[in-house]
């Protein structure tokens, strides 16, 4: 006699941070935005070109591009709720607390159903923050699909924002011992976060010099793939 398990009348996927979702079948709606919505954590050090790229991919795969700097300056110059409280937070000299950052790209999210996907750029910072955006994904249905960071030597870095501390005037593109301390901030910082993605298989290392076309071109190869 054959014996059969009965599962019930969903298959359901565990999330590991608390959300349940519902995968019925590979022709069910949620499998398909699974597959077809792009979530990409994108990091680049300082000088490494992360903006142009993201501003191009964005547009190459029709995806929004989400900046924590951009959004946080959106809220406090609208004086929304939780613009009010970032300020709130600043003004005393205090970090803003990931539940309030959370909220404002949750709202940013929110605000555009109809994305192909989403570029994170800023965002996040630790793993705590990875987490909750990993959560924050999971609500909506979908999942961050990888964590793609731009990879350039220190020194032409250094080079390359001391020339465009000469030509924009930029006081923390001027000095070069402010330089290399931002350079290394940015390792500490995302050195956590590349260990949090390698563990899940989601990190992807790009080699960001060359020509702006180059880059895109190898960036391009890695999107196509997630």
């Amino acid at each position: 006699m054959t014996h059969k398990m009965s599962l019930g009348k969903n298959l359901l996927y565990e999330h590991p941070f608390r959300y349940l979702c519902p995968i019925k079948s590979r022709a069910s709606p949620l499998f398909q935005l699974f597959n077809i919505m792009k979530n990409i954590v994108l990091f680049g050090p300082p000088g490494a070109g992360k903006g142009t790229q993201a501003q191009i991919l964005k547009e190459q795969f029709d995806l929004v591009h989400i900046s924590t700097g951009d959004v946080f300056r959106k809220n406090i110059k609208e004086q929304t709720p939780l613009g009010a409280l970032a300020k709130s937070y600043m003004d005393q000299g205090h970090l803003v607390p990931d539940e309030v950052t959370i909220n404002m790209l949750a709202a940013e999210v929110e605000a555009r159903p109809e994305a192909q996907g989403f570029i994170f750029d800023g965002f996040p910072r630790t793993e705590a923050q990875a987490q909750a955006l990993e959560a924050l994904m999971a609500d909506k249905q979908t999942q961050i699909n990888a964590m793609v960071a731009l990879e350039v030597e220190d020194e032409l870095l250094v080079t390359r924002l001391l020339s465009r501390g000469k030509e924009s005037g930029r006081a923390d593109d001027a000095n070069e011992t402010v330089i290399r301390e931002r350079i290394a901030e940015y390792y500490r910082k995302t050195d956590i976060l590349k260990r949090f993605y390698k563990g899940q298989n989601k990190y992807h290392g790009v080699n960001g010099v060359g020509a702006i076309e180059e880059i895109t071109q190898r960036l391009t190869q890695v999107f196509d793939l997630l």
